[in-house]
């Protein structure tokens, strides 16, 4: 879908930097966004799957680094993460005179001219340095400790390259937060946007079932959401592929439903018809609570992290606040037992549009431009 742009972007000549273009999740859609308003721009990453981004994305000048020439990397360039700074420092500056990086790890770290100016869309300091390291890691303690001077490592080059950025964006208060912990640096908010038009509610929702949609991951606490449907009973489907699949099935009871990768149509009328939306995990922003709620469908949600910026309790969703499965049960018994008003919910989304996030990142690139 096409957007309205400041007609300014066009004689900017701007180059932009994500991660890697392995998936279209939160921080793609971003970047797609972006991708729109600079047509021209050439695009900056450490892999590049073709088959796994959109067509907006795939019709840049993209330029991909040494890694991606590794066998199987799409599979397993996780694996690669102390190379991922050097990979990224390799590049030569691009022809620009303003960079947007679209950056969770070593985006940011991308060479520029000396005259050019570079803003950077923070998703998170790099994650997996700083944050979530026993979700990541697990109990091993050989793995910890042979992974703790690398991480140490990598947590020193990420505050040394944050000097690069000329201006930050978080994409919320409680990245704001770490931003300034991690960095030393302050930074403007801008939120990540929800496709209004995409995302839409429907007639009357069955409601026979509760959804989750995630990366089936560690850190995401679906093992939360999987122990309190069996407790109590109630169908649970959910959506997303990842390495915890197995452990999830083993724990699951009958009531819940894997149903892997589902295309945005299958996955909207899920929206539309969840009884309301799990989302169990502490989020840098979370971009699903605002798929589900543009939907017209409440969020049940623990009380950390970028929900508690998007999900109005009592109007839009419930929270919990500790990660447990009885206080899971409990926030899902209360949801259940409330009425709620669809079109109430659905403003709260509204709160989130494209219009809004092209507005705040074009008052940020002139202060960047300014600056």
């Amino acid at each position: 879908m096409s957007h309205s742009f400041p007609a300014r972007w066009n004689s900017i000549r701007t180059a932009l930097c994500h991660d890697w273009l392995t998936g279209m999740r939160g921080g793609e859609r971003v970047l797609e966004i972006l991708c729109q308003g600079f047509p021209s721009a050439h695009l900056y990453t450490l892999i590049h799957n073709p088959s796994a981004v959109s067509e907006i994305i795939n019709s840049h000048p993209i330029h991909a680094s040494w890694l991606q020439a590794i066998p199987r990397i799409y599979r397993n360039y996780r694996h690669l993460l102390p190379l991922f700074p050097g990979a990224m420092e390799r590049f030569a500056p691009p022809d620009c005179d303003l960079l947007i990086s679209t950056s969770h790890c070593v985006a940011k770290n991308l060479p520029i001219p000396q005259t050019a100016a570079h803003l950077c869309y923070c998703f998170t300091p790099m994650r997996y340095a700083w944050l979530f390291q026993e979700e990541y890691l697990g109990g091993n303690p050989v793995k910890r400790m042979m992974a703790a001077p690398v991480l140490a490592w990598l947590r020193r080059h990420d505050r040394l390259t944050s000097s690069r950025v000329h201006r930050f964006v978080a994409i919320s208060s409680h990245v704001q937060e770490r931003i300034r912990k991690f960095y030393g640096r302050d930074a403007d908010i801008v939120y990540p946007p929800v496709d209004l038009d995409r995302w839409t509610p429907g007639t009357a929702p069955s409601a026979t079932f509760d959804l989750v949609a995630s990366a089936l991951v560690p850190y995401k606490r679906l093992d939360l959401a999987v122990k309190a449907y069996s407790r109590l009973h109630r169908p649970l489907k959910i959506v997303g592929i990842g390495s915890e699949r197995a452990n999830l099935e083993r724990i699951a009871g009958p009531s819940i439903e894997f149903l892997g990768w589902q295309s945005d149509i299958q996955l909207l009328d899920l929206y539309r018809n969840c009884g309301c939306l799990v989302f169990p995990g502490e989020e840098d922003f979370g971009i699903v609570p605002l798929e589900a709620q543009a939907c017209g469908r409440p969020v049940v949600a623990y009380a950390r992290g970028g929900a508690m910026e998007t999900v109005r309790e009592d109007i839009s969703g419930i929270f919990f606040t500790e990660q447990t499965v009885d206080r899971l049960v409990e926030a899902v018994k209360l949801c259940h037992s409330k009425t709620w008003d669809s079109h109430a919910i659905r403003l709260q989304a509204e709160r989130f549009g494209v219009a809004q996030f092209i507005s705040g990142i074009d008052a940020c690139i002139s202060k960047t431009l300014q600056a």
